[in-house]
């Protein structure tokens, strides 16, 4: 069949619209915004801006992700609105400005409070899905007990249940993986750790034979000593805090992953704090392949499942 110019021109016109609209679709927003008082910074992806929110909280505390979070982030850009944050203190946000007030748990929490509002009022939500790694995972946690009302679900991976003991654990599992094969020097380093952590060197000790016995990267004195200076009061308290009594019941969805082979965030505590746990809903994932990490190691199994559970909610 024929077609005459202008319906021609039409086509071209209609597909040229189309096309636009579908390269223009995928966004990628990086900017301050004014959280706790300072301006703290965020990156937003997507490919649509009617997606519901996924908000990562990142470990350490102090560990921005934003550098490698593609790793563990991609795939869920296409389903949901995935914002990233370097938290106070941390990566962009510190090189915009330092802390304004003393760095604390509630100052921390108040933060992910006031993140929560200002992104479901920027987008027009009633309530947002929250991840987080670790010391993110403890702070997903957190809000998953105090602001269930703003959450569609939390997804905890790797968290600190309770890091006291998750650190105590770790400590004998160590000296006993010495004393067996003998490592005089891991012997020696590690009997000067008590938990919690005095001082820099103890997290030093601890950390470095920990990454040793597991297989993973060492971590450098310097690092940790300022590290340890700026959040190690912080870290003590949170790590002191006990899921079990603190939030014996969660009032809305919450998913663990757990990476098998974690000794750093006690595999053992997240699956007896799971056993225990009142939930509107609950699952736990195990990750045989990975320790803490699970994000960096099995990237495509993590976003995968959360993808599965989003679509079972919708």
């Amino acid at each position: 069949m024929r077609i005459g110019r202008r319906q021609a021109f039409l086509l071209i016109l209609s597909f040229i619209g189309f096309s636009s609209k579908k390269a223009l679709a995928r966004f990628d927003v990086q900017q301050p915004v004014k959280i706790g008082g300072i301006e703290q910074w965020i990156q937003i992806k997507g490919e649509n801006d009617n997606a519901p929110i996924l908000l990562f909280l990142h470990g350490g505390p102090g560990n921005s992700a934003t550098r490698y979070a593609h790793k563990f982030t991609g795939e869920l850009e296409k389903h949901f609105i995935v914002v990233l944050w370097d938290q106070r203190e941390t990566g962009k946000t510190l090189q915009l400005n330092p802390t304004n007030k003393p760095l604390s748990l509630a100052l921390m929490e108040s933060d992910v409070v006031e993140m929560v509002d200002y992104l479901l009022q920027r987008f027009g939500q009633k309530k947002l899905y929250l991840m987080g790694h670790s010391w993110g995972g403890y702070l997903a946690l957190r809000m998953a007990a105090t602001i269930p009302n703003k959450l569609e679900a939390c997804y905890a991976i790797s968290p600190m249940i309770h890091q006291l003991a998750s650190e105590r654990l770790s400590l004998d599992w160590m000296m006993d993986n010495a004393k067996k094969t003998n490592n005089t020097k891991a012997l020696a380093d590690l009997s000067k750790v008590s938990v919690p952590f005095e001082n820099a060197e103890q997290i030093y000790f601890h950390r470095q034979w920990l990454a040793k016995f597991t297989g993973n990267s060492t971590v450098q004195r310097g690092f940790v000593e300022q590290w340890a200076a700026k959040w190690l009061t912080v870290f003590n308290h949170a790590s002191a805090v006990d899921f079990n009594t603190y939030a014996p019941a969660i009032y809305c969805p919450v998913f663990f992953f757990i990476g098998e082979m974690d000794i750093q965030t006690h595999h053992s505590l997240a699956k007896e704090y799971f056993e225990r746990l009142k939930a509107e809903k609950k699952e736990l994932f195990w990750f045989k392949k990975s320790g803490h990490n699970l994000n960096l190691t099995e990237p495509k199994r993590l976003q995968q499942l959360i993808i599965e559970q989003k679509t079972k909610r919708n």
